[in-house]
């Protein structure tokens, strides 16, 4: 607040030149009087500034905390006095075990003031640090959880009605398996505003997740995913979709077009490659099938139906050494994850 206040002078100076009659200047009409005013001004201005700085002066001890004192302080809830240190503990040389404690003591003391990028700095500095550690894990789960909740609850309070609130609304109650309302929702941003992008995908995904949702629901969801792609034609999770459909009746062709659109669009879409692959290989295309399965191979190596359909592959094409190893990863991983072929 002192920065904002002008200098003394600068009222004196002001009432001077507009010839306030109760102006000190007017009374001095020697120049040394003038001079000795000029001096108590500046004086008057140093002490103020001086005055100013003291409140920074006094919190120069809390500036100054060391790593241990921080979280002794921080253990015993005083959160607010003991972040800044924290925060500057985290370049500092101490042991690992230190380190550890700043980070875990660092996000629980942000969350509690609601310093968001605090938080973030913390978990950043964990995930460095300590990137396999189970309890640094457990605290940053929990971390991201807390923002994700808090964020929504912003989302709520400050806009409960907007396209944004109901769709998230939507995707949470999904994930709760509450398809009906979730429907409903979908349904709703699409009566509104049917151009959205992102929304008949949405809608489309979900018709193929509900249980109940009847026998017209394939159709119903592709007939949502074409939508989709008209809207938005770079979708490349309803263009895979749509090659899902097609395999699963058997449209060899038309699914292989669907998925090899997908992963141009999206090279990293290792499910499409899956799929490609697997069209590849009921053509009896086996040579032509080993790229797009190796691909897959390499972006999704724990889907046992991967090194399945690779082992097939590669064993109708001679391959019968290659064929054996992928062949026994892929019992290794189904008999862990209980995973059959894809339906």
């Amino acid at each position: 607040m002192q920065a904002l206040i002008p200098p003394a002078s600068f009222f004196f100076v002001r009432d001077f030149r507009e010839g306030n009659p109760r102006n000190p200047f007017e009374m001095c009409t020697s120049r040394r009087k003038r001079a000795l005013i000029a001096l108590l001004v500046g004086y008057l201005w140093s002490a103020s500034i001086t005055l100013g700085q003291q409140p920074k002066a006094a919190s120069a001890p809390q500036s100054a905390l060391s790593p241990e004192k921080a979280l002794t302080l921080a253990e015993q809830g005083r959160c607010r006095e003991s972040i800044s240190a924290l925060k500057r503990a985290m370049a500092s040389q101490v042991p690992s075990a230190t380190k550890k404690e700043i980070g875990v003591v660092g996000v629980r003391c942000s969350l509690e003031l609601d310093d968001r990028d605090s938080t973030l700095d913390f978990v950043r500095f964990l995930h460095k640090q300590f990137p396999l550690d189970p309890d640094v894990l457990f605290v940053v789960v929990h971390a991201y959880s807390d923002l994700s909740t808090r964020t929504a609850q912003d989302l709520g309070r400050t806009a409960p009605q907007s396209f944004a609130a109901h769709k998230l609304n939507a995707e949470a109650l999904e994930m709760q398996g509450k398809w009906e309302p979730a429907q409903f929702e979908y349904e709703w941003m699409i009566q509104k505003e049917p151009n959205t992008p992102g929304i008949h995908f949405l809608l489309g995904r979900l018709l193929l997740s509900r249980p109940d949702a009847g026998p017209d629901a394939t159709e119903r969801a592709k007939q949502e995913f074409l939508k989709e792609i008209q809207i938005d034609p770079n979708n490349a999770g309803a263009i895979y979709i749509l090659g899902e459909l097609d395999r699963r009746d058997q449209k060899w062709d038309e699914a292989i077009s669907r998925y090899t659109q997908a992963v141009r669009l999206d090279p990293n879409l290792g499910e499409a490659y899956l799929g490609w692959g697997y069209c590849l290989v009921s053509l009896k295309k086996y040579e032509d099938a080993l790229p797009p399965l190796r691909t897959a191979e390499r972006l999704i190596p724990a889907n046992p139906e991967v090194h399945h359909s690779l082992g097939t592959a590669l064993e109708r094409s001679g391959h019968k050494d290659e064929a054996q190893k992928e062949f026994a990863i892929h019992e290794t991983l189904r008999s862990g994850a209980g995973t059959e072929k894809p339906e």
